[in-house]
């Protein structure tokens, strides 16, 4: 009996211990996986906030050649500007931008600031930078520079018949401090603007940093960090972002740099390796929590109620969903109803604020007349024709939706440039030509179409609609059965023509 007894329990230890072996090496599997997802996603993290830091510092360079984009062509198209002039011309961007001075110069570098006095720029190397380059272009004055504070040159280059002129506007270094002033980091956090070489150009946040003591960033590294240094020029050479941790007398960083898209400039980002430890363990701590529930799933009964649940949840998600998507579809022609439309279209705008796209508002004309001449029941016939054959046209990533009785909305997503703008226009207006409704009755029914542009003409629902409405009144005022933009300088020629 004993030695039954002793096999009894061999048969159940043996198994067991085989299991909690299967189980430890699951869990240790699970943990390294777990840690290594976490250190991949908070990398990920820090390269998409340098982005977004890299995105608002050329935001604002962009700014200033957008302000000084109409000054140049005025200049290139206006007669030869005296000193005074030149000083009031650069005194007008002076005042309306960030730039902290303005200088418009011939292609020798001599010209006026926006106090009028002379500046005489021909010897420096920033100018020759610019006046080596194309059309507009930045360059850098550093320190070496005398008596011109750290700044990058934002420069637009003026074509005339017989010279060459520039403009130039000086966007102070001292500003780049405001990138970090609401960093989600740790107060031992620095960032840089450094060129290919590493020369270091701006900087902000933690000035103390053994890291930017030197004035090349790359060359102050490389001494206690020759393979990583390695590593990071070749990424640069690449145009490529990435993180990379490095240490420097005793202080230990991950270095988050992204390019900037101008003359092969970084941003860089150095984030304490503490303050990234830390993220880590924060993003892979239910992970950690999770190996618990792992081995509560060897009691079969926990496990079945997990299963089960999952199942409801899936099936309740699924009607849920099943629910929204009626609830959100007008039920005659299939497309989204109004209110559906209309958040649909707010998500995007919210989500992507800065895309060009297009909105479309149109009526059926005359919709009234079809429906006494021909009945309601054919009156819904084309209404729902046409929400079945315009769905064909767009995207299936655009947002089409019956807003009213005869109304239809459509917001055409990302529109790259004007000629994309008139190329979808114009499919619009031809769909109109060929549309016909009826399965045995043929009715080639028009409409009037009203077009505002996002962000241009209405940075948010309400006002672009206003905009859209404003030129579908243009197109029923101009005799309907034709499109009209909210600014008729979208349409181009033709548009002019009908005004």
């Amino acid at each position: 009996m004993e030695e039954r007894n002793k096999s009894a329990i061999v048969s159940w230890i043996v198994p067991a211990i085989i299991f909690l072996l299967v189980v430890f090496v699951m869990m240790f599997n699970f943990s390294t996986k777990s840690s290594a997802a976490a250190a991949d996603t908070v990398s990920r993290n820090l390269v998409k906030s340098a982005q977004a830091s890299a995105e608002e510092f050329l935001d604002k360079l962009q700014t200033l050649g957008r302000v000084a984009g109409p000054f140049r062509v005025l200049l290139e198209r206006g007669a030869e500007a005296n000193d005074s002039d030149a000083a009031e011309v650069a005194d007008v961007l002076y005042s309306c931008t960030e730039a902290y001075k303005v200088v418009l110069c011939d292609s020798q570098g001599n010209g006026v600031d926006q106090t009028g006095q002379q500046v005489s720029l021909g010897d420096s190397a920033y100018f020759q930078s610019v006046a080596q380059s194309g059309a507009a272009s930045c360059a850098y004055v550093g320190e070496e520079n005398a008596g011109e504070k750290p700044a990058v040159v934002v420069a637009e280059r003026i074509v005339k018949a017989d010279e060459t002129d520039y403009l130039l506007l000086y966007y102070s270094m001292d500003r780049f401090e405001t990138l970090l002033s609401e960093s989600e980091f740790d107060a031992s956090t620095f960032m840089a603007l450094m060129d290919s070489s590493g020369r270091i150009m701006g900087r902000a946040g933690y000035q103390d940093s053994n890291f930017l003591k030197g004035g090349n960033l790359l060359e102050t590294i490389e001494g206690e960090n020759a393979e990583a240094t390695r590593t990071i020029k070749s990424r640069i050479d690449n145009s490529s972002r990435g993180t990379t941790s490095v240490a420097v007398g005793g202080e230990e960083c991950v270095l988050v740099y992204v390019p900037l898209g101008v003359n092969q400039w970084e941003i860089v980002i150095g984030v304490s390796q503490a303050y990234v430890d830390r993220q880590v363990d924060l993003q892979w701590r239910d992970a950690k929590n999770m190996m618990i529930y792992l081995v509560a799933a060897i009691f079969v009964f926990i496990f079945m109620v997990i299963v089960i649940n999952i199942i409801s949840k899936i099936r309740s998600n699924e009607n849920k969903k099943e629910l929204e998507d009626k609830a959100d579809t007008d039920l005659l022609t299939g497309l989204t109803n109004k209110l559906a439309t209309e958040r649909k279209i707010k998500e995007y705008m919210a989500k992507h604020p800065d895309s060009q796209s297009m909105l479309f508002v149109l009526d059926v004309d005359n919709f009234k007349k079809i429906n006494d001449t021909m009945g309601h029941a054919f009156g819904d016939e084309v209404l729902r024709s046409l929400g079945q054959q315009i769905t064909a046209i767009f995207r299936a990533s655009d947002i089409i939706g019956r807003i009213g009785g005869d109304e239809f909305m459509i917001f055409l997503k990302g529109i790259a440039d004007e000629e994309s703008v008139r190329k979808e226009a114009r499919k619009v207006e031809n769909f109109f030509k060929n549309f016909q409704a009826g399965e045995y009755v043929k009715y080639a029914a028009t409409a009037s179409i009203g077009v505002a542009i996002f962000p241009q003409e209405g940075s948010d629902f309400e006002s672009l609609y206003k905009a859209a409405d404003q030129g579908l009144y243009k197109a029923k005022k101009r005799g309907k059965n034709q499109l009209a933009f909210y600014r008729d300088e979208w349409g181009g020629a033709a548009a002019q023509e009908q005004k």
